[in-house]
């Protein structure tokens, strides 16, 4: 039997490493689209670069979403059998600032994708596009399925909105294989810095062994359906297995607020916080600790405060998935509660934290 072929764009993003694990594990010959960039940026990759047994089984080209040429000619030379489009400019706040790349990315590159496998009648490839929970915004239904109107709330969510449309108008009028994951939030060690829960697991670390003072945070009251990236990675080949193609949503079904999120990660370090104060004014301010874990704070530190500066121009409040059919068609559930979610989480940026502090020693 001849062996499947993966192409993934945006493969050194969280999603994308995750993705290249199940699919290596799977025996896929994996090939993956970077940007060049004048620093390394594959430390999510890494390890199954350098992993000898991976020599011949998983690729890496130089490319750009939103370069046509290029994405046409990669298309052309691998002839995948499954393609997954996670490529994005993905920070919802940034998208405000910087709009026009948000779309070419976001957008056209879906489209640039769609467009490749129609020329070059590649009827046999299944596309896979990575959508958002973002989508859905100013929330129609309690909570978000397939069939929830949306209401988009950012140029980030916009993009993303033309990329789930223009792959179910493909899907229909040229019979290509191809299919939209709605996921919701989901979050790892490989999260980004600057998305909120590794803001945090990152940021409290720091704090508690002395390298910072506070961390500052928005709307502190935003509700998330958080699930582990690992799981919803699996989830995504599970989708292009299908004999016909859909789209799906995928979630957890349950919803904690970001200050939920900063209370549990400081009970991971041993700290028993209070919130005083309201609006921007409202912070977080430590009224016992554990000494046996000789951390670098003391009580009535104030360790989170609320800062406008992390507000959106508009922000999405409260997000919810109903993944039942994926549940019901695919026999998936996400396996990482959110407990397990932090605690590795915490861990993790713990030793990236003790990692920091021995080499600039």
């Amino acid at each position: 039997m001849k062996k499947k072929i993966a192409f993934i764009t945006g493969i050194t993003g969280q999603d994308g490493s995750y993705l290249a694990e199940v699919l290596l594990n799977k025996n896929y010959i994996v090939h993956g689209m970077k940007r060049k960039s004048s620093s390394f940026n594959t430390e999510r990759i890494d390890h199954i670069y350098e992993n000898k047994k991976y020599k011949k089984k998983f690729f890496l080209h130089y490319g750009d979403i939103s370069d046509s040429l290029r994405v046409l000619n990669l298309i052309n030379t691998i002839k995948p059998t499954e393609i997954y489009n996670l490529a994005a400019q993905s920070h919802v706040a940034t998208s405000f600032e910087i709009p026009e790349y948000t779309s070419d990315v976001n957008a056209l590159g879906a489209l640039r994708i769609l467009e490749a496998i129609r020329s070059l009648k590649l009827k046999k490839t299944r596309f896979y596009q990575a959508s958002s929970s973002e989508l859905y915004g100013k929330i129609q239904e309690k909570s978000q399925s397939e069939s929830t109107p949306f209401y988009p709330l950012s140029p980030y969510a916009v993009s993303k909105l033309y990329a789930f449309w223009i792959t179910k108008n493909y899907r229909e009028s040229f019979n290509i294989y191809a299919c939209n994951g709605i996921l919701f939030n989901h979050e790892s060690p490989r999260r980004g810095e600057t998305f909120v829960t590794r803001k945090i697991t990152l940021g409290l670390n720091r704090i508690a062994l002395g390298l910072d003072k506070c961390l500052y945070l928005g709307n502190i009251y935003s509700l998330r359906d958080w699930g582990h990236a690992r799981d919803y990675a699996l989830m995504q080949w599970k989708i292009l297995q299908q004999k016909k193609p859909e789209d799906y949503v995928v979630a957890t079904g349950k919803q904690y607020s970001v200050k939920f999120f900063v209370e549990r990660c400081c009970k991971f370090l041993g700290i028993k916080i209070k919130w005083v104060g309201k609006g921007t004014n409202e912070k977080a301010v430590i009224v016992d600790l554990d000494i046996k874990k000789k951390l670098k704070v003391k009580k009535n530190d104030v360790i989170i405060r609320v800062s406008k500066q992390y507000f959106r121009p508009l922000d999405v409040k409260n997000l919810i998935g109903n993944s039942k059919k994926a549940q019901k068609k695919l026999g998936w559930k996400p396996k990482t509660n959110i407990e397990d979610l932090i605690r590795e989480m915490m861990v993790s940026d713990r030793k990236e934290v003790l990692n920091s502090i021995k080499k600039y020693k």
